[in-house]
């Protein structure tokens, strides 16, 4: 049962990372110890976990659950937290959502499934998500990817999620594409059951934030959680000027995060999990410590 029963996905949503030991185990230790650390942060709504930053394509289910166990224990009186859903089976998709409302979440981010770069349709969305919505009442967020890679979700069957799934409450913006991302903001914030948009354009986050959305949910936002969500709230109060200042400080860091290969530089643990792509640009220790000094800098 969620422990914040009334959670609606907005605001200031970091993605939190997951460190590992050198046998490749969840360092437990260090990650409640990040867990304080973010949450400690004021000005947030959630945090997500079993998403991209915390690896979640190289966790098996026990680990992702034991991922949720610990963050519940850690955080979960404080802030709601949101338990990312991937997989590529509507089946296993069911399962891990059902592990989640059991774990505690208060809310589901449904990643697409990996079979849909070679095409969808309507149809295969919607039973995807009426299945995960079938076996939990939790409120879910629709990660929307770039209509490029085939995973993305074309406008006509957004609407239709939307329409017919009531669970879903929220997405997460990952479309690239401003009129695209505009037309998200203006045609589902003001629906009669309005579905908030939560941006994920961390490279661009003050010019994505501006245009209206509700909310963020970013895995940056492991590293400068402060930042965000003051860059919201001057957003939220219509003071450019504050909010210039704060993007200037998020800028650098940002170059950083999402620099060539993006893949590899995004704000991540330092080595990757059983799979084959190279160590990012810099580890997570150094990522904070940068951000350390960014928070004291003018």
């Amino acid at each position: 049962m969620s422990r914040h029963p009334n959670y609606l996905p907005h605001g200031v949503i970091p993605a939190v990372l997951l460190p590992f030991n050198d046998d490749l185990s969840i360092d437990e230790k260090s990650f409640r110890s990040h867990l304080r650390d973010v949450a400690a942060t004021d000005g947030l709504s959630a945090i997500t976990i079993n998403a991209h930053s915390t690896e979640v394509a190289s966790c098996s289910f026990d680990e992702q659950r034991r991922v949720l166990d610990i963050a519940q224990d850690e955080i979960g009186e404080r802030l709601p937290l949101v338990n990312g859903v991937w997989a590529d089976g509507s089946i296993e998709a069911a399962r891990i959502a059902r592990m989640a409302a059991a774990g505690g979440a208060s809310a589901l981010l449904v990643f697409p499934p990996a079979p849909f770069t070679l095409g969808q349709s309507p149809d295969m969305a919607l039973a995807h998500f009426k299945r995960i919505a079938d076996a939990t009442d939790l409120p879910i967020i629709v990660f929307q990817y770039p209509l490029a890679t085939g995973q993305g979700y074309p406008r006509d069957t957004l609407l239709r999620l939307v329409d017919e799934v009531t669970a879903v409450r929220a997405i997460k913006d990952w479309s690239g594409n401003v009129p695209q991302h505009e037309m998200h903001i203006r045609l589902l914030q003001t629906r009669p059951r309005p579905v908030n948009v939560l941006t994920t354009h961390s490279a661009w986050l003050l010019s994505s934030l501006v245009l209206g959305c509700n909310g963020l949910l970013s895995g940056s936002g492991s590293v400068i959680p402060d930042l965000q969500a003051e860059l919201f709230r001057a957003v939220q109060a219509n003071d450019l000027a504050a909010a210039r200042r704060v993007n200037d400080r998020i800028y650098p860091l940002a170059r950083v995060f999402y620099a060539d290969p993006w893949a590899c530089s995004a704000p991540r643990p330092a080595a990757t999990r059983r799979d084959s792509r190279p160590r990012g640009l810099i580890g997570a220790d150094r990522l904070i410590e940068i951000a350390a000094t960014m928070r004291t800098t003018p």
